[in-house]
């Protein structure tokens, strides 16, 4: 009598994805490509073009080009693509994520109870990621001007 060989249910990788404009690379960006990357089996990232952060009325200090390859070069980062508008349910159509990673002071947001909602109808699932306080890059932006008006341009003596 032949016995049926048992097969072992194929594990379905678990794709996650997270968004951010990345300027000034610091600990809380950090923080959260590692937190998400330990969540999930493959890890996307979309890094806001310098035409998007300007929604904000902002500008991003380093290129866009310079914070893809930035980001890229993460080891808890898989791939990289660029986020060109804030359609969420557009990038799962593309990408086709199961999990959406978000900084925790989205939370309860209207904007952010509006995406989930979305995202649900799609088996999409967020999870908040704890936001690191202290640090951020407007903050360092904000630093940096205020040292800059402190310190006076240094003298160089020449040689007479």
């Amino acid at each position: 009598m032949a016995t049926k060989r048992m097969t072992k249910p194929k594990h379905k990788k678990l794709i996650g994805y997270t968004t951010g404009v990345f300027d000034l690379f610091h600990i809380g960006h950090l923080n959260l490509l590692r937190s998400a990357r330990s969540l999930c089996d493959h890890l996307i990232v979309g890094v806001t073009s310098d035409e998007l952060v300007a929604y904000k009325y902002k500008q991003a200090v380093i290129p866009f080009r310079e914070r893809l390859e930035i980001v890229r070069s993460l080891q808890y980062v898989d791939t990289v693509v660029g986020q060109y508008d804030m359609d969420k349910l557009g990038a799962w159509k593309k990408l086709k994520f199961d999990v959406m990673f978000v900084g925790d002071d989205w939370h309860n947001t209207p904007k952010w109870n509006q995406i989930e909602k979305q995202l649900k109808k799609v088996g999409v699932k967020i999870v908040y990621i704890p936001y690191t306080h202290g640090t951020s890059s407007t903050l360092i932006n904000e630093t940096l001007l205020l040292l800059r008006k402190k310190k006076s341009p240094l003298k160089t003596k020449r040689a007479v």
